[in-house]
């Protein structure tokens, strides 16, 4: 029986793409691993009304894990014109199978390292690293959402808040209503693990983004715990910053930064503009981890009119599959994967489109191995 049983989820676009790249890559560490192909993505929802089916969330319960690789994902109208003719108006409504898998298999902490390799000509500069914890089931990504609004929910916001009657003139039809659910101990949690991971790798400062002079409740219980969890660590550095100055300061400075810590929508906006400091989305990879489970997935989209072509930069594939191979334990051969990606991104003779070059994932992937 092998060591480790990974869910293999490639999803649609160029997620099939990648993961082939993934596979070649781990065929050759020989890493001790049975695969298990899970159903996810797009064509799913068209044919089942379900882009997450149950069959997927069982086979997941019986891995160690899971390797994900992209799905296309469209807003709720246009994801409901697509649905297969026989199973329109039955109820069916589009939810994104990734924020359900955090959900399903509570994966609280999303962790996004974003770090300039050099060699890299997309690099905006080469002292950038910086890692990022998402909080991944809260927050204004909670789905604790509404359109039109309900009257028992009006009635009992109108009845708790003096804010809320001036929205009542507009019908309830025309009012939609998202809600930002934040906890104490998804705000402890999330915080603990940014201030343990800067305590393992000697980071010297951790900073906490949000905004609560304006999102006082949310925000001001964020900053709150965050300060209490800062005073069980000494010698690392509290910073408190609001997310749009941080982001002009992500620009401006962003070597200042070492350790960034947000509720989920906050370090989902952060976690883009800073892959983009490094490269963009073809370097951006993440891990999205629970107490027991955990999905690893480059963060680009799919990319459908390049699906088949193995034509999309590889990289950040590979670097969340050098995550997983952290997590499971096998830290040894994940140092070995990122240095091979690093020797090829500094060499720079292998190079998709993204970097001005014209060779295929399949040859980048080729390029990594002969590193290893």
């Amino acid at each position: 029986m092998a060591e480790y049983r990974i869910a293999w989820l490639p999803g649609d676009g160029v997620g099939n793409d990648v993961m082939r790249c993934a596979q070649l890559v781990l065929d050759w560490l020989a890493l001790d691993a049975e695969y298990f192909p899970g159903d996810i993505g797009w064509e799913f929802w068209k044919t089942e009304g379900d882009a997450l089916p149950e069959r997927t969330i069982e086979l997941m319960k019986q891995t160690d894990c899971a390797l994900f690789g992209a799905i296309t994902s469209k807003p709720k109208e246009e994801a409901a014109r697509e649905l297969d003719p026989s199973l329109k108006d039955k109820g069916f409504v589009y939810f994104s199978p990734i924020v359900r898998l955090r959900q399903e298999f509570n994966l609280h902490t999303n962790l996004r390292p974003c770090k300039a390799y050099p060699g890299n000509p997309l690099n905006y500069r080469d002292d950038v690293d910086i890692v990022i914890f998402r909080e991944n089931t809260e927050g204004m990504y909670g789905g604790v959402e509404f359109h039109p609004l309900p009257q028992a929910v009006f009635d009992a916001l109108d009845a708790n808040h003096p804010k809320m009657a001036k929205f009542g003139k507009f019908g309830l039809e025309n009012i939609a209503l998202s809600t930002r659910i934040m906890t104490r101990q998804g705000c402890e949690n999330i915080v603990t693990r940014a201030f343990e991971y800067a305590q393992k790798f000697g980071r010297k400062s951790v900073t906490v983004v949000d905004k609560p002079n304006v999102l006082r409740e949310t925000g001001g219980l964020m900053i709150r715990t965050a300060r209490e969890v800062a005073a069980k660590f000494s010698g690392i550095e509290l910073w408190e910053t609001n997310i749009d100055a941080q982001c002009m300061w992500l620009v401006k400075n962003p070597q200042d930064y070492e350790v960034l810590v947000a509720e989920n929508m906050f370090g989902d906006i952060l976690s883009d503009l800073a892959a983009q400091l490094v490269g963009g989305l073809g370097f951006a990879c993440s891990a999205n981890m629970g107490d027991s489970y955990a999905v690893f997935e480059p963060t680009h989209g799919s990319a459908p009119k390049y699906a088949g072509q193995y034509k999309v930069n590889p990289t950040a594939m590979l670097l969340s599959t050098r995550m997983m191979l952290d997590w499971l334990g096998e830290s040894e051969m994940a140092a070995r994967l990122e240095s091979a990606i690093a020797e090829v991104i500094a060499e720079g003779k292998v190079r998709t489109y993204d970097l001005g070059g014209t060779n295929t994932s399949l040859e980048v992937t080729e390029a990594v191995i002969g590193k290893l």
